[in-house]
């Protein structure tokens, strides 16, 4: 079970609340509608959804409400990387006319004991008591499929409830698993899972892997004051992204002082004799070495199947997770899962969304008809580095491989006014279109606040609004968003073509003269 470390008050609140310890499982009802293995982001909107739909619904979960995302991912992490956007700030305040005193530090015991603090509050909307309060029997415990559409929930001290249910969800979810690197197992190494029981800042930080989680943490701990060893096997960070777009993030790890070791290969993990880390790398066909106070495994997803006696039900799994079909269906078809189990796409607001699709079709729709498709979902995402890298749709290779014909439109924010004034005109916005169309394809945005800028673009292409209809709305000047609207403009300017110029100038000279 995933330790809350530091176990302070912060700490016991939460735990109060997505784990108590004094909580008694319920008298199980007859026959469950739902019964839903797994209380993350997928376990919970299936709940309460169903709960507040009139479905008599069992949650079981055998760790903590809430999943990665409360406990280990999302909240957590973005808290963190707040505190070092702060503290970059701080760092660069000169360029704006703030004068520090001398020996202004960073307090990285404080910024994490924030951290926890804002984590337990956030905490209730996930909790045991919350879920009871709208309908639903929570069970503590490790839930485990049987026959005749039965789960047995067995808690630590062995007690053992079982439910009957006429369908179950399938939302156990996934963890960090490291990858079989010689050497590895000799040393107390960090994942997302014990992270952030940090109380005390390393000195020399080592990072294996350069995906989301990798490049977000290696550029919070160096804006902290870390010297950051980012160990990656390919030429460049976040390969799975844009190239262009992981170029200007790349560009700003150099200036935050990060060390990137790419095409790290052979890598081999030791311990020191002073409790330290030694990694050690070929790097171009040349041997490297670092020593580290802490290395965190940011590489390897493993899904939570362990336990579940998915076998005795006949659903079909591997190492990537559950199989589903379109309709979340597992091989069983009176078992659905959601969420990081099943789903390429390991994102909260995606289980969020998936979780709405398996309420639908597990308790709503009759045969073929109502039925919900996964593959219906437009799924954005977004990387919080600074800036920030956010996608919707199509990369260029996508529609290269499809072979989809498409333009590209870019607008750099360094033609942006907000994006000048605020000191934050690195980035750009990519829009792919439809060759010839204003048929938005995909986006890519690299900004500060890219997060919140993907989801006009998401909005327009799951909505069928192109660039010609984003260039015609009004945006707020100044704003960084006006750069999505200067692609409209970009757009309407293919349109002059010298037909439609002639008659434009024979429309001029009818109304005001030659």
């Amino acid at each position: 079970m995933i330790q809350l470390t530091p176990f302070d008050q912060h700490n016991q609140e939460l735990a109060a609340n997505v784990h108590p310890p004094d909580w008694s499982n319920p008298p199980p009802k007859e026959n469950y509608h739902l019964v839903v293995v797994g209380a993350g982001t997928a376990g919970l909107v299936t709940a309460a959804g169903a709960a507040g739909l009139g479905a008599r619904v069992a949650l079981i979960e055998r760790e903590l409400m809430g999943g990665d995302c409360l406990n280990v991912g999302c909240v957590p992490s973005k808290g963190v990387i707040r505190a070092a956007r702060v503290a970059a700030t701080v760092r660069d305040s000169a360029a704006y006319g703030v004068k520090l005193p001398e020996g202004v530090s960073f307090d990285f015991g404080k910024a994490m004991e924030r951290m926890r603090r804002l984590r337990a509050q956030i905490s209730p909307a996930d909790s045991a008591s919350r879920f009871a309060d709208l309908g639903v029997d929570v069970f503590f415990g490790q839930g485990s499929f049987a026959e005749n559409q039965t789960v047995t929930v067995t808690r630590q001290d062995g007690t053992v409830s079982t439910l009957k249910y006429k369908k179950a969800v399938i939302a156990s979810g996934a963890r960090a698993s490291a990858p079989p690197i010689p050497g590895l197992d000799s040393v107390s190494y960090l994942t997302n899972e014990n992270l952030f029981s940090l109380t005390e800042l390393p000195e020399k930080f080592g990072i294996i892997g350069s995906g989301p989680v990798g490049s977000e943490m290696a550029q919070a701990f160096a804006r902290f004051g870390s010297e950051v060893f980012l160990f990656e096997e390919a030429d460049h960070i976040l390969s799975r992204e844009d190239a262009d777009a992981a170029a200007v993030v790349q560009a700003q790890f150099t200036k935050d002082g990060v060390n990137m070791i790419f095409n790290s290969q052979n890598m081999k993990i030791s311990p020191t004799d002073d409790r330290k880390i030694r990694v050690a790398v070929t790097q171009n066909g040349t041997p490297y070495e670092q020593v580290v106070d802490q290395l965190l495994v940011a590489v390897g997803r493993a899904p939570n199947t362990d336990g579940l006696n998915l076998e005795a039900v006949n659903v079909k799994y591997d190492q990537s997770g559950v199989e589903v079909n379109d309709h979340l269906q597992t091989t069983n078809p009176k078992i659905y899962a959601a969420g990081d189990i099943c789903s390429k796409f390991k994102f909260t607001h995606t289980a969020d969304f998936q979780a709405r699709i398996v309420i639908q079709n597990a308790l709503f729709a009759v045969g073929p008809f109502g039925k919900k498709k996964a593959s219906d979902l437009l799924v954005p995402w977004a990387t919080y580095t600074s800036p920030e890298i956010a996608h919707v749709g199509m990369y260029e290779h996508d529609a290269k491989s499809a072979g989809v014909e498409f333009d590209t439109y870019t607008q750099a924010f360094e033609h942006v006014d907000r994006a000048i004034l605020e000191g934050q005109d690195d980035g750009f916005v990519k829009v792919l279109t439809k060759k010839g169309t204003d048929r938005i394809l995909g986006a890519t945005i690299v900004a500060e606040n890219a997060g919140d800028l993907i989801s006009e673009l998401s909005v327009a292409i799951k909505n069928g609004v192109g660039l010609s209809g984003i260039g015609s709305t009004i945006h707020p000047y100044p704003t960084q968003a006006e750069a999505i609207r200067k692609l409209g403009d970009l757009y309407n300017r293919t349109k002059l073509t010298s037909f439609s110029k002639t008659m434009l100038n024979i429309l001029r000279r009818l109304n005001v003269g030659p």
